[in-house]
């Protein structure tokens, strides 16, 4: 039945049957109804509409009891949907088109089903191209992971353990996973292409090092709804890597998945973005990634990170011994209440930090420095940047000056190599891929009728 749910293409031919059906029909307005609700707040002009239409049709179906918890509501709506309706379901032409779909999705992904456009960046094991889907045209970002790199690095399983976190994560705040595939010489992940790069390279490379307010205020209100959405699937995130316009977290090399009631061991991270606890080698949880945004609010603000002057490149020891013995300055930059949010993330102790308190990101959304955020309609995806790219310009580094990067003489890969590339490429995920032959099917529609 999680097909039916998680799945837009399956999502939208159940809802057919169900409308076809006389006696489903009030069902799959009930789920409609509920999941716009979600997206609106009492002072929205159509919420009053949606939420009498929920109260009537709430009454009118008299064999289910009006309850107060509506979240409790829809979860026995579901579990009924998923029982009889469902097996009607799976015998009908409705279903029989979505297997038709499934099909056509797990055909074989290579290099052919895109074409290749400029280099954005280079990481530790490859590089990043914007590339096209031949077949819809959608745009994204291709990280290419080269196959020799890897193996010298002993990074397969750093590779493996993105790929899969990226592969179940569903947030509008992280970086989606839409394809992995192969070539030759590289492991590709396919991922959601960001117009406006890189957030570093609007604190440090666009004007005056450091952003407004505005955008201060509302980069950091995604980002703690991102790591709110990690931390409720138990994953740890350990990097402060974020991409914009919208904002999405990336690169979840070192993220970690934690078994309930454990915590994590090591000293992973980017060097003067490790907590305290971190480095030293104490075991940790979510108070990693508080202090990680406590170090981005304070960047974004000063135009360079806390506890190091601006231009400033500390050796590692220097800037471990100052994250467990100093404290950040505060500028007349830091209005009251940003310095306020960005000491309590900042808190040597992680008992006593922001986050890390019993409420999680609850206790940060609460926090005054975000009192003109509605972060309702903010998950939604209700509110507009303060800042949109330019769709002439590319905001990330001239081409020119990123190095070129080339294979590893010397490694020879073998039959060991091959099953790890057959666990890495897993072809389309089938979330992404159907919401882009969804979106295709709309455009298409749109065109014939204009």
């Amino acid at each position: 039945y999680s097909i039916c749910v998680r799945q837009p293409i399956g999502k939208k031919l159940f809802q057919l049957f169900c409308q076809s059906r006389p006696d489903l029909q009030n069902y799959t307005f009930l789920l409609f109804k509920f999941s716009e609700l979600g997206k609106c707040t009492l002072s929205d002009e159509k919420s009053p509409v949606i939420y009498n239409d929920v109260i009537l049709y709430v009454l009118i179906l008299k064999h289910l009891s009006l309850m107060s918890n509506l979240s409790a509501f829809f979860r026995d709506l579901d579990l009924y949907l998923s029982g009889k309706p469902f097996v009607q379901y799976q015998k009908s032409m409705f279903f029989d088109r979505f297997l038709q779909w499934k099909a056509l999705e797990r055909q074989p992904v290579t290099k052919h089903c895109f074409r290749q456009y400029r280099l954005l960046g280079k990481g530790g094991f490859g590089e990043v191209w914007a590339c096209q889907v031949r077949s819809s045209g959608m745009m994204y970002a291709c990280k290419k992971l080269d196959k020799t790199h890897v193996k010298k690095r002993r990074g397969e399983a750093m590779a493996l353990n993105e790929k899969e976190i990226l592969e179940a994560v569903d947030s509008r705040f992280v970086v989606n996973l839409a394809y992995a595939y192969e070539t030759k010489h590289a492991l590709c992940m396919v991922l959601t292409m960001m117009s406006g790069g890189d957030l570093r390279f609007h604190i440090y490379n666009i004007g005056t090092p450091g952003l407004e307010r505005e955008r201060v205020c509302f980069y950091a209100a995604e980002v703690c709804c991102g790591l709110t959405h990690l931390h409720q699937m138990s994953i740890i995130y350990r990097s402060v890597n974020v991409l914009i316009s919208h904002i999405r977290i990336s690169d979840l090399g070192l993220a970690v998945r934690l078994p309930d009631g454990k915590l994590a061991h090591g000293r992973v991270g980017t060097i003067g973005y490790m907590a305290p606890e971190v480095i030293g080698h104490e075991p940790y949880g979510v108070s990693a990634d508080w202090w990680g945004l406590g170090c981005l609010i304070y960047e974004m603000t000063a135009g360079k990170p806390p506890l190091r002057s601006r231009g400033e490149h500390p050796k590692p020891p220097e800037m471990e011994r100052r994250i467990q013995n100093e404290k950040e300055e505060y500028t007349k930059m830091f209005s009251k209440e940003i310095k306020d949010l960005c000491s309590s993330l900042l808190a040597k102790d992680p008992m006593k930090r922001l986050g890390c308190r019993g409420s999680g990101g609850s206790e940060v959304k609460a926090h005054p420095f975000f009192k003109t955020i509605n972060f309702r309609m903010l998950e939604a995806g209700s509110v507009d940047p303060p800042f949109k790219p330019d769709p002439k310009l590319v905001y990330c580094s001239d081409v020119q000056d990123i190095e070129e990067f080339s294979t590893v003489k010397g490694v020879v890969l073998n039959e060991t190599d091959g099953e790890f590339y057959s666990k890495f490429c897993t072809g389309r995920v089938s979330r992404m891929w159907q919401n882009e032959v969804h979106l295709l099917h709309f455009r298409v529609v749109f065109l014939r009728k204009n």
